[in-house]
């Protein structure tokens, strides 16, 4: 994995982190008396980050489309970008106009790997997204 890959997946395993302390403190998984279904999930949840390769895009998929069908509640709280890194299934769920800007910072990304050219992920996000 070269350097860009690697800060490419720090910047979504962070916002990944992020997005699990947040869900922690939403209902169901926030109450004592919720189920074991929800707590099986907020589980595999969790150790969502501690997978690798395809397993970690295989599980981040079905996770993620999970949470869309039977907590949708969280939705505003999953960052965008992780529903165009675990891709497939999850893409379902982004307008065309979102997919087309992270297809151009992916493509951003791997241009400036084959150049060898200074290149941060997330200032680049942070431009295509209209917030810099």
């Amino acid at each position: 994995m070269n350097d860009y890959d690697k800060a490419y997946l720090d910047f979504h395993m962070r916002l990944l982190h992020a997005f699990i302390e947040r869900a922690k403190e939403q209902p169901p998984f926030c109450l004592e008396d919720n189920t074991q279904e929800d707590r099986d999930f907020f589980l595999e949840l969790s150790e969502l980050p501690n997978s690798g390769g395809a397993d970690l895009l295989l599980q981040g998929q079905h996770l993620f489309c999970r949470i869309v069908a039977a907590y949708p509640h969280l939705m505003p709280l999953v960052p965008r970008d992780l529903l165009w890194f675990f891709g497939g299934d999850c893409l379902h769920y982004m307008p065309d106009e979102e997919i087309r800007i992270f297809q151009e910072l992916d493509e951003l990304r791997q241009n400036a790997s084959e150049t060898q050219e200074p290149f941060s992920y997330e200032n680049a996000r942070l431009k295509s997204l209209g917030l810099h």
